[in-house]
């Protein structure tokens, strides 16, 4: 089952993608500007391309696990998401500390955005091995 992980953020929206087997994740070039029109159809457009089965979207909960503005504008996003990409499920995934992993990784190839949403999928690949399609 192919994944694709969003780090969503009203600049950039950082993508990665799993191999048909849902075992690895590589980060791919991120999304300009998601929340305007033209960016929700490129994420649209992207997951129907890579075939996906199902979308992961960071959510960016407070330290303290409390909603901040950045995790409301995000939900308020993925919402707008779902109804384009019906009936490719979409599911919102804690994502603390994706980005200060990502930071440290050193792989100067992709955007620090999309290398963050490889470390959010590794990690929900991780959690949901071994569980039917």
């Amino acid at each position: 089952m192919r994944v694709l992980a969003l780090d969503y953020g009203s600049a950039r929206c950082g993508v990665a993608v799993s191999d048909p087997t849902g075992t690895l994740a590589t980060p791919i070039e991120h999304i300009e500007r998601p929340g305007t029109r033209k960016g929700l159809v490129r994420v649209a457009d992207l997951a129907r391309e890579r075939e996906v089965a199902r979308i992961v979207v960071g959510l960016p909960l407070g330290l303290s696990g409390r909603d901040t503005d950045q995790t409301r504008e995000t939900r308020e996003w993925t919402e707008k998401l779902r109804e384009r990409v019906k009936p490719i499920p979409v599911e919102l995934y804690d994502e603390r500390f994706t980005t200060a992993i990502a930071a440290k990784s050193g792989d100067n190839r992709t955007s620090e955005d999309s290398r963050a949403a490889a470390v959010l999928l590794e990690d929900w690949l991780a959690l949901h091995a071994g569980e039917p399609e």
